[in-house]
């Protein structure tokens, strides 16, 4: 008789910054081992690593450098292991954030600036369609007229990294619209993340996080 495959386990992780119970919840509902913890060899360890993220760019930063989470996200990516952002949990993986004029360094795993969203009702609060590419994996089986959950006042509204090496894929961006275009998700190699929050984004996000952990 042949035993059920392995559950994944996955981190979220615990840097005081992030809907971490949510998270909990909705990845165990997409069939993971779920621990929240800020411990580093647990983080470093298991199968796939969630960083979670709310409020300002420049807390959350802080906050995440206390805990040895940058050290944790750049080790992990140098080897290959996966690492998911969500949210604010994604605009630290951008070289850099601006804030009520003030500049803070992010991650600098993918170039370009968190700025204010220009919109005429800002935060952008509720729900949105995205614009996927073809290919995408974090949306296999989404339609495009599933809708997400937005809250958020600032965005990545340039992508410039291209990947010049044609043995490599080069990354997957989605898209979105509040006012003005701005960077919904990307998918790169063993680092993905979201804009929006997909544990709070119904059967849409229960599929999204299904599809993630389905390739760890």
């Amino acid at each position: 008789m042949t035993s059920a495959p392995a559950r994944k386990r996955v981190v979220v992780f615990d840097y005081g910054f992030g809907n971490v119970r949510s998270a909990e919840r909705a990845l165990a509902r997409a069939g993971a081992d779920v621990e929240i913890t800020g411990d580093y060899d647990k983080a470093m360890n298991a199968d796939g690593l969630l960083v979670p993220g709310v409020g300002a760019f420049e807390a959350c930063m802080k906050g995440l450098t206390a805990a040895r989470g940058d050290w944790i996200v750049g080790r992990r990516l140098s080897g290959g292991r996966p690492v998911m952002g969500i949210c604010v949990g994604m605009q630290i993986l951008f070289a850099r954030g601006i804030e009520h004029g003030v500049e803070t360094e992010g991650l600098d795993e993918w170039p370009g600036t968190v700025e204010p969203l220009k919109a005429d009702i800002v935060p952008h609060m509720g729900w949105n369609t995205v614009d996927a590419p073809a290919g995408s994996e974090l949306f296999k089986g989404l339609g495009a007229d599933e809708r997400y959950y937005f809250v958020h006042s600032y965005a990545v509204h340039d992508w410039s990294l291209e990947t010049v090496n044609p043995a490599l894929r080069a990354p997957l961006v989605t898209w979105a619209t509040h006012g003005e275009p701005f960077v919904a998700a990307v998918e790169n190699g063993a680092l993905w993340a979201t804009q929006f929050h997909p544990e709070k984004s119904g059967d849409a996000g229960a599929q999204l996080l299904t599809n993630w952990i389905g390739t760890l």
